[in-house]
């Protein structure tokens, strides 16, 4: 090499870091760690995110542990329940000998019995103010109740004391004859509406009815206000009609019969025009009220009929619950259910509902028990610290991106059902190949046309008509 210049200087670059921000001050503290984001750098990158979303898949399915708890103290089956829109904890259940209870989620003690109706509750709903309660049943009386709030201490008792009992402040008697069969409460107003020979709105200080609608149906079973449009509601009767009406016209709009008929009915709380049913053909139809000719999806898994739904808050999910004792939770637009929770010693689910944070499913069942899950089977309870929120993150977009994959579809799809629902499955499957070669073998045999009438779009199948 050439000799250096005598006053020549050399330029060296050298790494400065300060020593502190690099030490741990105690053993628990994290080391921090440099990454590089160049791909280049990362050839195998892909490979690796792919298998950190089929291991966080797999996890999940390991870890799902969804029951949370049982809330007991019913002596008959639970038929309905309702949740408070402003306490986040208020549960309100109803019983089959007449009996409701006031619940206290966290704690999962009882902190009112309210003791006045003389045959099964078949509906309870609370007021959009959350200070009251609105229940009716088979005895052809719709009750109104004061919900106070939990004393101090009454959540945190050690227990063996009887809950406090509370009478109704309003009894109203059916002006139309026979049991009640549903009630909703208004999301704006202090009016209520009840199903049972026909839907009456009632006023929540008044103990006559303020309007009727008829509309050619023996039983009316489900009535349910929409939370975005209140004044329009809607009803499922026993001739397997749905029904809209609008309160500010005071006339029914539209009515839609089908081939089977529907136990109950919810509305998608972010989308004021879908509604989701639930059909005793052990489906669930979403439809839009603005074209009621085609539903916009059909839910499907169930083996039985399917008692109740309600929605997630969010208005991206909801729950139901069957005959066939088991919960499943849907995507609002999807075909199947995302997840099925079940136990061996509940049976019959005649009520589901979302919690108003959207974390927990709340079900009543014929075992005399309210039960509590998790919305989201592999959830982790408690705070989180802000690495761990950050891990969940990570791991849930992971799952998205690569949820096409056939083996992560595959274990994402895969449930553990009881040996009963299992064989019920695999009949129903039986029955449906056999159906579809029938119609293939009448269509062979037919006229040319024949397919269009033998084979109609499932979401179409199950509707007979429209009456304006």
């Amino acid at each position: 090499p050439p000799p250096a210049r005598p006053g020549a200087t050399m330029k060296v670059k050298a790494i400065s870091r300060v020593e502190e921000d690099f030490t741990r001050e105690c053993k628990s503290d994290i080391l921090k760690v440099h990454r590089n984001l160049d791909p280049a750098l990362h050839p195998m990158h892909r490979a690796k995110e792919y298998k950190r979303a089929l291991n966080a898949t797999k996890l999940d399915k390991v870890f799902a542990k969804p029951f949370i708890g049982a809330m007991e103290g019913h002596s008959d089956g639970v038929t309905c329940l309702a949740k408070s829109p402003v306490r986040l904890s208020a549960v309100v259940s109803g019983a089959a000998d007449g009996e409701i209870r006031l619940w206290d989620v966290p704690s999962r003690r009882t902190l009112r019995t309210l003791c006045g109706h003389r045959g099964a509750v078949r509906g309870v709903a609370v007021t959009h103010a959350g200070d009251r309660c609105v229940s009716c049943g088979d005895d052809a009386t719709v009750r109104v109740w004061r919900l106070p709030p939990a004393g101090l201490g009454e959540t945190f008792s050690s227990g063996g004391v009887a809950p406090p009992s509370v009478d109704a402040d309003l009894v109203c008697h059916s002006k139309t004859g026979g049991g009640f069969r549903d009630v909703d409460c208004h999301w704006g107003k202090n009016t209520h509406a009840t199903a049972g020979a026909a839907v009456e709105l009632w006023h929540a200080d008044r103990s006559e009815p303020t309007d009727t609608f008829r509309w050619g149906v023996d039983t009316v079973l489900s009535v349910r206000f929409n939370p975005v449009e209140p004044d329009v509601f809607a009803s499922c009767g026993s001739d397997r009609s749905i029904a809209l009406y609008d309160v500010r016209t005071q006339t029914p709009i539209r009515k839609l019969v089908m081939q089977n008929k529907c136990t109950k009915l919810a509305w998608n709380p972010m989308e004021a025009f879908n509604f989701t049913v639930a059909n005793e053909d052990t489906n669930l139809y979403s439809y839009d009220m603005r074209k009621l000719t085609i539903a916009t999806c059909v839910h499907r898994d169930f083996v039985s009929a399917v008692l109740d739904v309600d929605y997630s808050p969010t208005g991206r999910e909801f729950v139901a619950g069957s005959y066939d004792r088991t919960i499943r939770i849907f995507d609002y637009n999807g075909g199947h259910s995302r997840d099925v929770y079940h136990l061996k010693r509940m049976q019959r689910v005649f009520c589901a509902r979302f919690s108003m944070d959207g974390t927990y499913v709340l079900s009543g069942s014929d075992d005399m028990n309210v039960r509590c899950w998790k919305a989201d089977a592999s959830a982790q309870l408690g705070t989180l610290l802000p690495r761990e929120k950050r891990k969940k993150q990570y791991q849930a977009a992971l799952k998205e991106r690569f949820k096409h994959m056939p083996e992560i579809k595959r274990i994402r799809r895969h449930h553990h059902v009881p040996k009963a629902i299992h064989k019920a499955q695999k009949l129903r499957r039986t029955m449906t190949t056999a159906e579809t070669r029938k119609k293939k073998n009448r269509v062979e045999h037919s006229a040319p046309g024949a397919e269009k009438k033998e084979f109609k779009p499932a979401r179409k199948d199950r509707i007979v008509a429209e009456v304006e």
